[in-house]
């Protein structure tokens, strides 16, 4: 069972006065720092503090915290962590702590390393969320409108014959002659000769043109979008009656085989994730301010002081308010 937190910001003065012996005034206060005849004291710096940073550290550290007890920093997180910050040092090269200290990801690789580990935690947290208010509703318009049967094709691609060097004309021109040659092809397609034969003859990818261009099975997020429209669209041992352009060149595309979709059961978590990923991505989302907000609700967070209570409902409605969805 998960552990309740009350957590009150009075807690981060720890982190003001230190651990060593700090004097204090005869009411008892303590003091940081004195000029002149001007003491100040922990109270008061709390209170500026407060109204400046107040809720935004306050929220860092119970999220912290929530987020520690439960996704504990296992190996596979710790994994997680140096696979990111490799790629990132990687990506960087030599600015990797410049670039890091002017978007504010901290000063050093470890400060860098515990932002990243937060955010790992967080988006877990997330991720989990996302995938717990996904209704039967969504599951099921997802099944209904989105998931197909696999397919199988075989194609014929031809490749324009270009590189780097080339001038913007003359690249157009070997576009062009490419996508003549390949509605070429569709003519001997449509004069009876066959697919198999000409996959063999003419198409540049070497991966499977000796098949006859046989692709196998593959179901939708495989392809190429264009390629993978294309192909889904097509009836039973039809080709596509005109070149489909894709990253790759211009495909003439014959379907040779489909099944019927797989039963929702047996794909529901699948269903789930992806719907929880487009709720997460989609267009002012809110999904990631809700995640935290409810997870601090579950973790019974109390605020006692009440100019930061008002302040964090404020800073949850403005966040919400800001978004659609």
């Amino acid at each position: 069972m998960k552990r309740i937190f009350t957590i009150c910001i009075c807690g981060s003065l720890l982190l003001l006065t230190g651990c060593g012996k700090v004097p204090t005034l005869e009411n008892g206060e303590e003091l940081v720092g004195k000029i002149k005849n001007k003491d100040i004291t922990v109270s008061e710096l709390y209170e500026s503090l407060k109204d400046v940073y107040g809720v935004s550290t306050l929220v860092e550290m119970i999220d912290k915290t929530i987020l520690d007890d439960k996704y504990p920093t296992d190996d596979a997180i710790l994994k997680e962590v140096d696979d990111y910050v490799n790629y990132f040092k990687t990506q960087t090269g030599d600015q990797f702590l410049d670039y890091i200290k002017y978007y504010g990801y901290g000063n050093t690789e470890e400060e860098f390393r515990r932002t990243v580990l937060y955010d790992i935690k967080r988006n877990k947290e997330i991720n989990s969320y996302a995938k717990s208010i996904v209704t039967d509703k969504e599951m099921n318009n997802y099944y209904k409108n989105e998931t197909v049967g696999d397919i199988k094709v075989s194609h014929i691609l031809v490749t324009p014959d270009t590189n780097s060097e080339m001038t913007d004309e003359e690249k157009t021109a070997k576009e062009k002659e490419a996508e003549t040659l390949a509605k070429d092809i569709i003519k001997k397609l449509n004069n009876g000769e066959k697919f198999a034969d000409l996959a063999k003859e003419y198409s540049d990818d070497e991966s499977n043109a000796s098949k006859g261009g046989d692709l196998g099975y593959f179901n939708k997020g495989t392809m190429d979008q264009a390629f993978e429209t294309a192909a889904y669209d097509l009836k039973m041992n039809k080709y596509t009656t005109t070149p489909v352009k894709s990253a790759f060149g211009y495909h003439i595309i014959l379907k040779t085989g489909e099944k019927e979709k797989v039963a929702l059961e047996k794909i529901k978590t699948d269903v789930i994730e992806t719907i929880a990923k487009e709720k997460i991505n989609e267009e002012n989302s809110k999904v990631s301010y809700e995640a935290m907000i409810e997870l601090r609700k579950e973790y019974g967070l109390e605020i006692y002081d009440d100019e930061l209570k008002n302040s964090y409902n404020k800073l949850n409605k403005d966040l919400l308010s800001k978004t659609s969805k």
